[in-house]
């Protein structure tokens, strides 16, 4: 007997466990397997997260569950659908996100979703390329000013933003080769292999187009800031008890529902 999608073992305690909620990778299911799983996280945390969807999975998923509970991000062709009376979660974390173009900025807008659904605030700064780096100086101070975590930057052709960016700012920067490019090195290749020649300290870097990634790691450096600056200003007392809370409900959803 074959196993089928009603056979998924979704991890329902993910978020509890590691801070990053559980995602639905749509391409690779029909739309009725989509909507059943939506279904199920709805039914037990009140809210499911889907990404890479085809464009009969938007309509399927604004039908099922109306318009009104669908965060619809389309450049992503990616949402998150809530429950009625859901509230996402606030975290107190920064973070910016850059684009060298705009071809980069469905793969950014994926990013900014989880982070977003992460509970973090996302300032984003699109289309500040090297080809244009005088675009760049302004947007990014302002960044810094604001005390983002972390920095998301995505990139095609010659992936070389990232690196500038790296190289300028005090904080993590996680970079993102794109599929925006032609020729010898195109769909990526070229961007993804610059990126891991840098020569700025301070640049990690995720698989083409992987924006989920990216916005996820950049979300968790941001709240864990957020919660230490917390703690800090909190007496003793506080933190002890945070500590029992999360090692209590680490335990729970490490032995799973």
């Amino acid at each position: 007997m074959h196993p089928s999608f009603l056979d998924a073992r979704l991890d329902f305690g993910r978020e509890a466990r590691k801070g990053i909620p559980e995602i639905l990778l749509a391409e690779t299911k029909s739309d009725e397997q989509v909507v059943a799983l939506v279904r199920t996280l709805l039914d037990r945390g009140g809210r499911a997260i889907v990404s890479r969807m085809r464009e009969s999975t938007v309509t399927r998923l604004t039908s099922e569950f109306g318009e009104q509970h669908v965060n619809l991000r389309r450049e992503a062709r990616a949402a998150a659908i809530y429950a009625s009376g859901y509230r996402r979660p606030r975290s107190g974390g920064h973070i910016g996100i850059l684009t060298a173009g705009t071809g980069d900025i469905p793969i950014a807008e994926e990013a900014r979703l989880i982070a977003e659904e992460m509970g973090c605030e996302v300032s984003v700064v699109y289309d500040v390329g090297v080809a244009g780096i005088h675009r760049l100086f302004d947007p990014l101070h302002e960044l810094i000013e604001a005390e983002v975590g972390a920095l998301v930057v995505a990139a095609g052709m010659d992936g070389a933003l990232p690196s500038v960016v790296a190289g300028l700012a005090p904080v993590p920067v996680i970079g993102v080769p794109t599929s925006i490019g032609y020729g010898a090195g195109g769909r990526g290749r070229a961007a993804l292999l610059a990126m891991l020649q840098t020569c700025a300290p301070g640049l990690v870097v995720v698989n083409i187009n992987n924006g989920i990634g990216a916005g996820a790691t950049a979300a968790l450096i941001a709240n864990r800031l957020a919660a230490a600056r917390r703690a800090a200003c909190e007496p003793a007392s506080s933190a002890t008890h945070f500590d029992e809370h999360f090692d209590e409900h680490f335990d729970e959803h490490l032995e799973g529902p």
